[in-house]
């Protein structure tokens, strides 16, 4: 059995069993093993045919998705930078600077942003470069909520239709969930911001 079988065996298999599958999955997917796409689709698919569970699917496909990054996460961090560099190649020092320089824009950013975006190359910069696992799990988390709640909504509004249309506009949702996303991010920061006192 190729790998292009195997990934297809599993996303089957696992993805008929449910909330507890699709964890799976989306663990596998975003450590050791990738799956891409099959996580927006049985969470498409599950929420289409049971809409009142909408939000544990996509709950699960966040907590697998967030766990699977944070187990990469670690192997990087205990790789190091020599395993980034094999990795990220000729690009391992713009990666760098711009991951130590924005570690939670980095994680949130990446995590948003549709395949093929090379998302693991963010998670693997993130531990091989000391990121704080509070902030990284934390865009993480924000990030890959928004991403599968999302597309539940979609299924739930358009049914069927909901894969079709993620497929043809990828792009451009991940684009307006970043938008909405870094505009919150903006407005909390700007809110939050120490203010100087006055001379």
């Amino acid at each position: 059995m190729n790998l292009e079988h195997l990934q297809h065996w599993l996303a089957v298999t696992l993805g008929a069993v449910g909330g507890l599958g699709l964890f799976v999955i989306a663990f596998l997917d975003s450590s050791v093993l990738p799956l891409p796409i099959f996580n927006d689709l049985i969470v498409i698919d599950l929420s289409a045919r049971t809409p009142a569970r909408m939000p544990y699917y996509a709950l699960m496909a966040t907590a697998g998705s967030v766990l699977g990054c944070v187990l990469l996460f670690f192997i990087a961090k205990k790789g190091g930078e020599a395993y980034f560099g094999k990795y990220a190649g000729p690009r391992s020092d713009r990666i760098r600077s711009w991951v130590q320089n924005n570690e939670f824009l980095t994680v949130l950013v990446g995590a948003l942003l549709p395949p093929p975006a090379p998302f693991k190359l963010v998670v693997i910069g993130a531990g091989a470069f000391n990121t704080s696992l509070r902030s990284f799990v934390l865009a993480l988390t924000i990030a890959r909520a928004v991403r599968y709640f999302g597309l539940g909504y979609l299924a739930i509004r358009y049914g069927d239709q909901a894969a079709q249309f993620v497929q043809q506009h990828k792009l451009s949702m991940s684009l307006v969930m970043l938008g909405a996303v870094l505009f919150s991010y903006l407005i909390v920061r700007f809110a939050f911001r120490p203010r100087q006192s006055a001379t």
